[in-house]
């Protein structure tokens, strides 16, 4: 519906015709400014600018020497000086009406300027001069010269000069300049959707400089002015909303300090590489080429054929997905808006997933113009760039990869949605770790476009080194530089400057004195990183830290502050949600005398905020949102470290005869206690069991047989549910009010849940035990873990696995799938019971599977490499797209498998029984064994190449 008004002028006397009213703007314009005349905002009139108002007819087409004179001056002076020219023209004071006539549409062109300077679209677009003619020109042939004639014949009456005032973007004249703002915008080749988004948007702000020139107006107008601005704010509540959100939330985010230096991230950031990952292996395309994150991004937006397309980046921790996210939404919220409006949301920071995206979304972003408005989706004034950081943090209900996966669905179908719909066209940017995706590959949506962020390369390290001598200064950059290219750096460390993270975090120590090439003698692999997070903790400890530390530490402060820091990494894991309560790390601390009598003393000297204020010297920070009493990590892998570090401790523990802190422990009830305590909370990730491992193989405490031993009889007593049964209270309950205690907000852990990550991480454990061991002549003859008992024995128990596999659905579908099958590399399950087992996606290279039965199992997309399923039961096994190169098949039963897309490079399959089985699109070569195969002429689409070879033709 229309709002326009346009009144004859024979109706009434009182009538103000802008195109009476404008004449003098076409023969007077060059006295609005002298060359070099520039306002406080020292913002020019662009040359886009300029053809609008000659399109509009405010001005002639024949001033050209004037159009440059204004050009001189600043957009906020238009209105102004315009008012003062006709003032000075007329030897009067003009009416209300007269005051809009000419203020309206030139504060409406200052707006239109002000956006021109920042939105990049814009600044592409050319229009031709021969769609510039002004309205006047006789007769009007095109669209925008009708629209334009129809705006001069607008007659303002005070009821429509008051509607411009109390509020002009919904006003009668907003809507006619509207028009033909976005004819003008079409016909230089922006979409008409863009287009109206943009028309909105410089209706909006155009009270901002109607404003400032009401400032400078007589007394009889402003005072009547005034009035009807006070009747309504000139904003309105959606416009402000938004705006505040991106003034507030988007624009202050490259501004924060890089954790507690003087420098923000904006001043070291460096945009990343990403190359296209294969969406069928879920690795990255090394036929695809390199290309800079902020480009793709940029075209992914631009690209009208991939308005389907889920953008993902996935990359490892401190590789920079979070620091991309907030320096590109600010970008865009600079260059794009309004055409793509950014938001930011930290996918951790959702506690509640309801069952529509949308619903979810509108829950998250929490602002007024979401909140208020259920239609805010489908406004077509607005179009979202959704990003969404942290698809590995997701705080969901049970946290597996059947949630996972639901979750990417819903967004799969949201972003169709916006397709198909008009009114949304919305696009959605997801970042993670590539492990988040493990468990739901081959399942997951069709319309995903995936990148992995890449490590920096030569190009990219020395822009960074650029920036970080301005921020050191060129003799500290240039020592940084020549530890990296020392001889004696391991090739490890340099491997690990280029994530940045960790780059930053060499630089810094180094620049202190802090990092030496002699630390790094005899350190590799994860060992190296280890050192780094190590000597950055130290760093802190010494350098960084806040003025009630300034004082030298004791060695007994530094433990305690270890211990608080260790302890606050255990609470941050197991909260599930990347933040922790001050209350919950301190109660878990009242055993520890040397953490609490440094609380205490910080205390005495700085109140009952003291513990806070102390964690936030070590990339700790406020949660976000929270002011009372929780913190979080400000990078997840500092946490993820201390975690480890805790553990390790405790793990320790386990096997120490003597003194546990100031306590005796030898008994295994306190055994089990303490399991529960540490493990019972959720899955461990593969960051956490890589640190773990490689702390407690350098400890000299570390007695891994005992601890097998140990950790082997728990997990057998928990397979027979010992702890969930006992009466009347059981350790699966007490660490379930534990949790529901220091989090009454999430009660995402129940008893079943509680009992069965306890079990499964113990597993983990063993898992990762019995792999170190086979690595050590001295010991892979003492500990070998057999999840179901070693086969021919009396332990050995054919269905165990099923069973803890079906129990572990009682967090979700997939529960054991996304806990413990990133684990399952050179597992001894050979003889094992697996029948219909959902092993999909599941880490089973160099696992010993040889004889059993996996009849129905789900293995699509698994990593079966080096494993050996000799004379395994694997008929109407679902391997679509399994890895199997070098894994041993002789013997086994493939009967009606489903090999759809299988690696079979390298596979033994001499006496194979492929009866019935689907080979369409495998890969093989000459080192696949087919001796003897059996069956392989009723096989389904067999490559020709294969009967060739073969002699099946």
């Amino acid at each position: 519906m229309s709002y326009l008004r346009f009144i004859s002028t024979e109706s009434s006397d009182r009538m103000t015709n802008l195109k009476q009213i404008w004449q003098f703007l076409k023969t007077d314009i060059g006295e609005l400014g002298k060359p070099g005349d520039v306002a406080e905002t020292g913002t020019e009139i662009t040359k886009f600018a300029l053809e609008f108002a000659l399109a509009l007819g405010l001005f002639s087409a024949t001033a050209s020497p004037a159009g440059i004179v204004v050009a001189g001056l600043s957009g906020a002076k238009l209105a102004i000086q315009g008012m003062r020219l006709y003032r000075n023209k007329t030897n009067q004071e003009p009416s209300l009406e007269e005051w809009v006539a000419i203020a309206s549409p030139l504060a409406y062109l200052e707006s239109f300027n002000e956006l021109v300077q920042s939105n990049d679209l814009l600044q592409q677009v050319n229009l031709q001069p021969a769609n510039l003619q002004p309205a006047s020109a006789t007769p009007p042939t095109n669209i925008a010269q009708q629209q334009s004639a129809k705006l001069e014949e607008f007659q303002l009456d005070e009821h429509l000069a008051r509607n411009v005032l109390t509020c002009f973007h919904e006003s009668e004249l907003a809507q006619v300049l509207n028009q033909v703002l976005s004819n003008q915008l079409q016909q230089g080749g922006i979409n008409k959707q863009e287009a109206e988004i943009l028309t909105s948007w410089v209706a909006w702000k155009t009270h901002q400089h109607l404003k400032k020139a009401l400032e400078d107006a007589e007394d009889s107008v402003r005072q009547r002015a005034e009035l009807y601005l006070s009747g309504k704010r000139q904003e309105s509540d959606k416009y402000y909303s938004l705006n505040t959100y991106l003034e507030e939330q988007i624009a202050t985010k490259p501004l924060d300090p890089v954790f507690r230096e003087i420098f923000t991230f904006k001043d070291i950031y460096v945009p990343l590489k990403v190359q296209p990952v294969n969406p069928k292996k879920g690795e990255i395309d090394q036929d695809a080429e390199p290309i800079e994150i902020e480009s793709w991004a940029k075209a992914m937006l631009a690209d009208v054929q991939k308005q389907d397309k889920v953008m993902f980046i996935q990359g490892g921790p401190g590789r920079g997905k979070s620091v991309f996210c907030r320096m590109f939404a600010d970008w865009v919220w600079q260059h794009l808006h309004p055409v793509w409006t950014p938001i930011l949301i930290r996918l951790r920071d959702i506690r509640t997933f309801e069952k529509s995206f949308e619903k979810t979304l509108q829950a998250a972003v929490g602002c007024n113009f979401a909140a208020t408005d259920d239609g805010w989706l489908t406004d077509r004034d607005t179009r979202f760039l959704f990003l969404l950081d942290g698809f590995d943090e997701l705080v969901m209900e049970r946290g597996t990869s059947q949630e996972l996966k639901d979750f990417l669905w819903q967004v799969e179908d949201f972003q169709g949605s916006c397709k198909r719909n008009s009114e949304k066209g919305h696009r959605v940017l997801i970042t993670g770790r590539p492990l988040a995706l493990q468990g739901i590959e081959g399942r997951m949506p069709p319309n995903l476009e995936r990148v992995e962020l890449l490590p920096m390369d030569d190009e990219l390290q020395q822009q960074w080194f650029t920036k970080w001598e301005t921020q050191v200064g060129k003799n500290k950059s240039s020592a940084f530089q020549e530890f990296l290219q020392d001889a004696r750096c391991p090739d490890r460390v340099r491997e690990l400057a280029k994530e940045p993270l960790l780059l930053y975090l060499l630089a810094a120590m180094h620049r202190d004195g802090k990092l030496t090439v002699e630390m790094f003698e005899g350190a590799s692999g994860v060992g190296a990183k280890i050192l780094i997070y190590e000597q950055s903790l130290e760093w802190v400890l010494t350098e960084q830290r806040k003025e009630w530390l300034n004082r030298k530490l004791t060695g007994q402060e530094t433990a305690g502050l270890r211990r608080i820091l260790a302890e606050a990494g255990l609470c941050v894991v197991q909260s599930g949600g990347e933040c922790a309560a001050v209350k919950t790390i301190e109660s878990r601390l009242k055993d520890d005398e040397s953490a609490i009598e440094l609380i205490q003393q910080a205390r005495e000297r700085h109140g009952e905020d003291a513990l806070k204020n102390a964690l936030a010297a070590f990339y700790l920070q406020a949660a976000a949102g929270d002011k009372d009493g929780y913190v979080e990590f400000a990078h997840k892998s500092f946490g993820e470290f201390l975690c480890a570090e805790r553990l390790k401790e405790s793990i320790e523990d386990l096997t120490r005869p003597g003194i546990k802190r100031q306590e005796f422990y030898i008994s295994t009830d306190q055994m089990d206690r303490d399991i529960y305590d540490l493990f019972g909370y959720g899955e461990l990730t593969p960051e956490i069991v890589e640190y773990l491992m490689a702390l407690l193989a350098a400890s000299t405490e570390f007695q891994p047989v005992k601890l097998f031993k140990r950790l082997e009889n728990f997990y057998l007593r928990w397979c027979d549910g010992e702890f969930l049964d006992a009466t009347p209270e059981n350790l699966p309950q007490k660490k379930m009010l534990q949790m529901r205690e220091q989090a009454p907000e999430n009660e995402r852990l129940g008893l079943r849940q509680v009992d069965i990550y306890a079990g499964l991480n113990v597993m983990i454990l063993l898992l990762e035990l019995n792999r170190y061991a086979q690595l050590k002549d001295d010991l892979k003859d003492k500990i070998t873990f057999y999840p179901c008992g070693e086969k021919d024995t009396d332990g050995f128990d054919v269905y165990r696995l099923l069973r803890i596999i079906g129990y572990s659905q009682c967090i979700g579908i997939g529960g054991f799938l996304g806990t413990v099958s990133k684990f399952l590399s050179r597992a001894n399950l050979n003889g094992a019971y697996l029948r219909d087992a959902n092993l999909n996606g599941a880490d089973l290279s160099g696992a010993n599977l040889s004889r059993a039965n996996l009849n129905g199992a789900d293995l699509i997309d698994a990593d079966l490499s080096g494993a050996d399923l000799s004379g395994a039961d694997l008929s109407g096994a679902y391997l679509n797209g399994a890895y199997l190169s070098g894994a041993n098949l002789s013997g086994a039963n493939l009967g009606d498998a489903h090999l759809n897309e299988a690696d079979l490079n390298g596979t033994n399959l001499s006496r194979a029984d492929l009866i019935g089985a689907d080979l369409d699109d495998i890969s093989w070569d000459k080192y696949t064994k087919w001796e003897n195969v059996q069956n392989l002429e009723t096989a389904e689409n067999v490559p020709e190449a294969l009967k060739q070879r073969l002699g099946l033709e």
